[in-house]
């Protein structure tokens, strides 16, 4: 029996770099044209964000459940589970976050995405557009091809960046709750990214990382006034 210290990392992923990113292929050939109702929704979240309705909180919780939830079903249980048996667990985990956007951000409303700190706005933001606007484009600097892309609403990695960058613009402490599962992933898929050695392995740690900070001076400079 080979002793387990002679391994390396690349010998305990269950999938080639190469499966893994054709997986995103099939995927995206299987879910058109759901890539551009993606689109619109991003869009229709930075015009509720800048605009601030009084239902704005309730529409955006809205939209953010339903994309866990198509992420939960479509991506990792249809998809990710045929060469990853952890991916039934992914789905649940995004499942849950989805049942907390309805809970807190629906049924409660206790969720406004208006940060009143211009830093913490712009960081909100800037983190958001990245997700939704550059994210995709980004892939194509890192090798991917198109069709690889990473999609806000239909992809685990750029929804949940984008989730983060608004949750950077709560003004409700409940908040905390909801950063668990995304931080979560971000570790995860940095991890299998970094296993297979991909130039964009560290942007989903980096990301979770920069939004943790500011969250925690948001919240030590609310505390302090």
């Amino acid at each position: 029996m080979t002793e387990w210290w002679t391994y390396n990392l690349e010998d305990l992923l269950l999938f080639s770099p190469q499966t893994y990113y054709r997986l995103f292929e099939l995927y995206h050939y299987d879910i058109w044209p759901i890539q551009i109702l993606a689109m619109i929704l991003g869009v229709i979240i930075l015009l509720l964000v800048l605009r601030n309705p009084p239902w704005q909180g309730r529409i955006i919780s809205f939209i953010l459940a339903a994309c866990w939830l198509w992420v939960a079903w479509a991506y990792h249980r249809q998809h990710y589970a045929s060469i990853n048996w952890f991916a039934d667990y992914f789905a649940i985990g995004f499942s849950l976050e989805a049942m907390l956007f309805i809970w807190i951000g629906i049924f409660r409303n206790r969720l406004k995405f208006r940060s009143e700190t211009l830093f913490v706005k712009h960081a909100g933001l800037s983190i958001f557009i990245f997700a939704v606007f550059i994210q995709p484009f980004a892939g194509l600097l890192f090798g991917r091809i198109w069709i690889q892309s990473e999609l806000f609403a239909i992809t685990p990695d750029a929804t949940v960046i984008a989730t983060l960058g608004l949750l950077l613009l709560s003004v409700n402490k409940t908040f905390w709750l909801l950063y668990i599962i995304p931080l979560c992933w971000c570790l995860i898929t940095g991890i299998t990214l970094w296993i297979m050695n991909s130039p964009d392995a560290l942007l989903s740690p980096l990301a979770a990382v920069v939004v943790l900070i500011i969250a925690i001076y948001q919240v030590h400079r609310t505390t302090r006034m």
